[in-house]
């Protein structure tokens, strides 16, 4: 796992000095993965038995503030305010 999270952290250097762009770290037990820009998300489901970059991948945008995006917004939330700043990004 240590290594999937440096090879992310490396593929996700040119954000970090980006305005408005922070990446965290948590140790919660994931069951997709969702990555938010603003009110639009990818959540990346996983699948028992297949890498992530195999499973299906949904586009979702906020139109309103129920159903399925508000479920999605509120776990991200949930796990967003635990966790802590990533340390720098390895070379």
């Amino acid at each position: 796992m240590s290594a999937r999270i440096r090879t992310a952290l490396v593929g996700f250097r040119p954000l970090i000095d980006e305005p408005g762009a922070w990446i965290r770290f948590h140790d919660t037990v994931l069951y997709n993965s969702i990555f938010r820009a603003d009110e639009e998300l990818l959540v990346n489901t996983h699948v028992y038995g297949r890498p992530g970059a195999h499973a299906p991948v949904l586009h979702l945008k906020a139109l309103r503030m129920d159903g399925i995006v508000a479920s999605y917004l509120d776990s991200f939330e949930r796990v967003w305010s635990a966790a802590r700043a990533a340390p720098s990004v390895p070379d």
